[in-house]
């Protein structure tokens, strides 16, 4: 049993500590590793993928929209990353299920749904730049209009802030576009 000062001075020591970044290789079952996270530590869920999937195929995504977090697997199971997201702002917006990584593009362009204009009339078509709502790279699922992409936004980050997309940072997004091979196997609960 840990005595409350000790827990204490655990507690202290990893508020001092430098927040680890989200794309760090994370060992699930590590709390002290999970108590560094910055963003959403409380809502935090481990995810493992035999949850999930029978096997890893080509490389293997969770989209935890509850924790705001994006799990990602290589097919060999040798890397495990974890990135903070947004998610869909309203249940409404929020498509769970399973599907797949189908295109990939850097530098996309966006184009508003009519659902989305419904909304804001004021919305329009953007071309690849530092404005664009995808950011610099997308990841286009089967299901059509929605993606897994960046953002120029970061307050957007770690809220329920989309039209039903996953985002994450640019930088972030640049990474694991880079290890995501098209095929890719994505669940979003």
């Amino acid at each position: 049993m840990i005595s409350r000062r000790r827990l204490l001075a655990g507690t202290a020591a990893l508020a001092a500590a430098p927040a680890v970044s989200w794309a760090e290789e994370i060992d699930p079952t590590s709390v002290s590793r999970q108590a560094q996270v910055r963003r959403n530590a409380s809502s935090f869920q481990a995810q493992n993928w035999r949850d999930h999937f029978s096997d890893l195929g080509k490389a293997t995504i969770v989209c935890d929209t509850i924790s705001r977090a994006l799990h990602f697997w290589s097919g060999d199971g040798a890397t495990y990353k974890v990135y903070p997201t947004s998610v869909p702002l309203t249940d409404d917006l929020k498509r769970t299920g399973y599907t797949e990584i189908v295109r990939k593009k850097v530098g996309p362009d966006w184009t508003p749904t009519p659902s989305m204009m419904k909304r804001d009339p004021s919305l329009h078509y953007m071309p690849p730049g530092p404005d664009n709502p995808l950011g610099t790279h997308a990841m286009y699922l089967s299901w059509p209009a929605y993606l897994i992409h960046g953002t120029h936004d970061t307050r957007k980050i770690g809220r329920r802030s989309s039209s039903g997309c996953i985002g994450t940072y640019n930088e972030l997004i640049a990474e694991l576009f880079e290890l995501t091979p098209i095929g890719t196997q994505v669940r979003v609960i």
